[in-house]
């Protein structure tokens, strides 16, 4: 049984069965007097330091549902959150919780989509052991770096290992890892890891690392090949929490629509970025050639964006997210599969030059924007025979869309 939670009403009602995997799906809100604290969640004072520290005082959603469950008890688990609410602090703490610092063996895994989401997680864990009592390593591991020197990194002592799933496949075929003693495996953005094609890589991982190891899964999404992964490698009465209650999408985004032509397009969306010239963002392509022509085109114009597509180098791809994230460069032009697991704080917007193919993608893109609490907007622009995909998107996600003029 799935339990959806929020914290307004004490409504009870039932939501669509999405397969025979569970029985009955409820939203249960649940009235508490005042937000817990971390300390009240059981988390230890060495660890509440560090996200004090990191302007971290009050657990989110998603950690408040989720760190008790992993604390108390060694447990298979799945949530279902959305990005940017706060997913790494819900499993990291835990799983440090759970590392033995005098074992020089790899205890916890975690597997992630995409390079910069591996590097980012690795970065917050070892801020969260910034007051440990005993130093815990975490190592990354990931495509576009010399894999010499990953392996170098893995011969000193490692705790927790954090890899995109295609790189940790090599290492295994080479016997450069052992994994079969590890006692959790995390399955961060589950879904966007099958959308990019990890769907083999991930069967043959959960499969060699089978024993007696926990596995939590954090999705931001439910489709069916996650539902098969939790119905085959996940105990069935493994704890399943589901926050944001009333949609699949952050409600502190709003959601707009712009009716308009394919020559149009361009023209507003040079308009939009002239009303937001403070403002930081991204803008969605379906294509690497339509993201590459986008780019040329707002440069001409003078504007501050970079193009991330597929046929990048990692060195120009890596370049190009610095300048992202502190800020020096002010839009991003993306297609769907580039801009995975990308976490830049303070966007204020998302433009669709073209809806996405796949319902989920537009999960995805809108995430990116009112992360960590804030407010933010994302902007579709749309052709005449597409207001049916508007009314879709709006009835399958749970949200409401507002046309407007520019």
């Amino acid at each position: 049984m799935w339990i959806l939670c929020g914290i307004n009403t004490f409504k009870f009602s039932k939501f669509k069965e999405t397969s025979d995997l569970y029985n009955k799906v409820y939203i249960c809100s649940l009235k508490i007097k005042g937000m817990s604290t971390f300390l009240e969640l059981g988390v230890q004072k060495q660890y509440i330091a560090a996200l004090k520290e990191l302007g971290i005082k009050n657990p989110t959603e998603i950690q408040e549902k989720t760190i008790p469950i992993l604390l108390k008890s060694k447990t298979d688990f799945v949530g279902l959150a959305q990005t940017g609410t706060g997913k790494t602090a819900a499993f990291g703490i835990p799983l440090l919780h759970t590392i033995n610092p005098d074992l020089p063996s790899i205890q916890g895994l975690i597997l992630a989509p995409t390079r910069e989401l591996v590097q980012q997680i690795k970065k917050q864990l070892f801020k969260f052991t910034k007051y440990a009592d005993k130093k815990i390593f975490v190592e990354g591991v990931y495509g576009g770096e010399k894999i010499e020197k990953q392996l170098s990194s893995l011969k000193r002592t490692t705790h927790i290992i954090v890899a995109t799933p295609g790189r940790l496949i090599d290492l295994i075929e080479r016997g450069e890892v052992d994994l079969k003693k590890i006692n959790t495996l995390i399955l961060d953005e589950a879904d966007e890891m099958l959308n990019m094609g990890f769907k083999l890589d991930l069967n043959r991982i959960l499969k060699y690392t089978s024993g007696s190891r926990n596995t939590w899964l954090f999705s931001a999404t439910m489709p069916t090949e996650i539902q098969k992964i939790i119905k085959t490698y996940i105990d069935g009465d493994a704890p399943k929490i589901a926050v944001n209650k009333n949609a699949l999408v952050n409600a502190k985004i709003t959601h707009q629509f712009i009716q308009t032509d394919i020559k149009e397009k361009v023209n507003l969306i040079i308009k939009l970025l002239e009303r937001r010239q403070t403002d930081r963002g991204i803008i969605f392509c379906r294509t690497k050639a339509g993201t590459q022509s986008l780019t040329a085109t707002l440069k001409e114009e003078g504007f501050s964006v970079e193009a991330l597509e597929g046929d990048m180098q990692q060195k120009e791809r890596d370049k190009v997210m610095r300048a992202f994230k502190n800020g020096s460069l002010q839009v991003l032009i993306s297609t769907d599969v580039s801009a995975r697991g990308i976490d830049v704080n303070n966007l204020a917007f998302i433009i669709h030059h073209q809806l996405p193919e796949q319902l989920e993608y537009y999960t995805h893109r809108s995430g990116r924007t009112a992360r960590a609490g804030k407010t933010g907007f994302s902007i579709a622009l749309i052709l005449p025979n597409e207001i049916n995909k508007i009314q879709e998107i709006q009835k399958e996600l749970g949200i409401k869309f507002m046309q407007i003029t520019v």
